[in-house]
């Protein structure tokens, strides 16, 4: 016997127009103009609100196991549940390093019995991370999202290209965190204005586009499915524009903050503080130019959480990383909607529907979908407080600020994983 069927009434769905929303068991049984509902229907009002595909962030560290005081699975998928998300794929720079089947079950056990919404969990490309010894990626298949050595880059030519032929024969995906680690010597900012200005040490474009060019020239030449994790520079989104030109299986993303900021914004304040670092004002209009013409096609928050301590060190001394989940939607609406840089349409397909294809991942507003939706206010002006945030990660540039838009309700499976409508 079917269960309650909930209503979702009224809700403007970019690029389709007002919509009521029928679910029933978890999944999308009906899309229509007006459905009228019945007596034992559950019905959320939505008139004046955007209803969309729930969100997908493809980078997100919920620091558990191993690293419990900066973040946990149950803080961090709430803070993502709070952001509009209803999917977030979990990076491997964690202890134990999931990079057998063994040390992923320590993860998956925690997943299991404390996320809020789904978490898909990486696997790292190489054991312990270290790029010396590829993992026995055929034993993962099918328990992980993609394999990743997050957080590192795989220095050795050979070693990467092991991993993508490994990963073609099991029709796997590469997410790489591209760094060439000889080119950083000692930098912890964008080599630009601001490091010469205030005596910092730079780190230079080249250490992030040249090894993504190094993987796909492996990628085109083994046939392997290739993503690269957070660009940040002009020559990245080049690259990979031209890659896909030539039809290499290539997908990016870049984060909020790279649209937003650039290394003139910066303070001496780890506020700002993340790897990549932000870039110059012409890699952040190439960025731009990227989301809009398809060559970048999703944004991820990166959100890496670090406790006050590790946070309060300033610029140099600082750990990198910042949190995003909870103001992700808000500050790409607040900064690229509102001014007209894109529409509200792309950026729900960089937000939600471009993940999902690239990842596979279940869910959206179409009939039969799983249930994901994620219900917006798009003119709700707020003031940004870390102390309310879910996340542990109080430490975040978006502090203090004014935004306008906000997640009113968030649904995974067709159940409330967040309401903020009565608040």
């Amino acid at each position: 016997m079917a269960g309650i069927r909930t209503i979702i009434k009224n809700g403007f769905i970019p690029g389709v127009g007002k919509r009521d929303i029928a679910i029933v068991d978890g999944r999308i049984a009906e899309c229509a103009e007006i459905i009228e509902a019945l007596a034992d229907d559950r019905v959320i009002e939505a008139e004046g609100l955007v209803a969309a595909p729930a969100f997908v962030d493809v980078h997100v560290h919920l620091r558990e196991p191993g690293y419990g005081y900066k973040e946990r699975i149950a803080t961090g998928t709430m803070a993502a549940a709070r952001g509009g998300y209803t999917t977030v794929c979990s990076m491997p720079n964690l202890n134990p390093v999931p990079d057998c089947v063994e040390n992923l079950k320590v993860q998956q056990d925690i997943i299991d019995s404390d996320a809020k919404i789904e978490v898909l969990p990486y696997a790292a490309i190489t054991i312990g991370r270290k790029g010396e010894e590829l993992i026995d990626m055929a034993s993962l298949v099918g328990k992980v999202c993609a394999f990743s050595d997050d957080g590192s880059g795989v220095q050795v030519d050979g070693m990467m290209e092991r991993a993508m032929n490994e990963a073609v024969k099991h029709d796997q995906l590469i997410a790489a965190h591209c760094e060439v680690e000889e080119l950083l010597k000692g930098g912890y900012i964008h080599d630009g204005e601001y490091a010469k200005a205030h005596g910092h040490k730079g780190i230079c474009s080249e250490s992030e586009w040249e090894q993504v060019k190094r993987d796909i020239e492996i990628a085109e030449r083994v046939g392997c499915r290739y993503h690269v994790c957070h660009i940040s520079t002009k020559e990245t989104v080049q690259l990979v524009r031209e890659a896909k030109a030539r039809g290499v299986k290539v997908t990016c993303e870049t984060g909020p903050h790279y649209l937003i900021f650039t290394d003139m914004d910066l303070q001496e304040d780890a506020r700002w503080k993340m790897n990549p670092p932000l870039r110059s004002a012409e890699d952040r209009a190439a960025l731009i130019e990227g989301i809009k013409d398809g060559t970048i096609d999703m944004i991820a928050t990166d959100h890496a959480p670090h406790s006050i301590e590790e946070k309060s060190r300033g610029l140099k001394d600082s750990a990198m990383g910042i949190v995003g989940l909870e103001t992700a939607f808000a500050a790409l609406n607040t900064h690229l909607v509102r001014k007209g840089v894109i529409s509200m349409e792309r950026l729900v397909e960089l937000m939600s529907i471009n993940p999902r294809k690239v990842f596979r991942i279940e869910g959206g507003i179409n009939v039969g979908d799983r249930a994901d939706v994620v219900l917006i206010d798009t003119e709700k002006q707020w003031h940004v407080d870390s102390n309310n945030y879910y996340s542990m990660g109080k430490i975040s540039m978006f502090d203090g600020r004014e935004m306008v838009g906000d997640v009113v309700m968030t649904l995974h499976r067709g159940e409330i994983v967040y309401d903020n409508k009565t608040k």
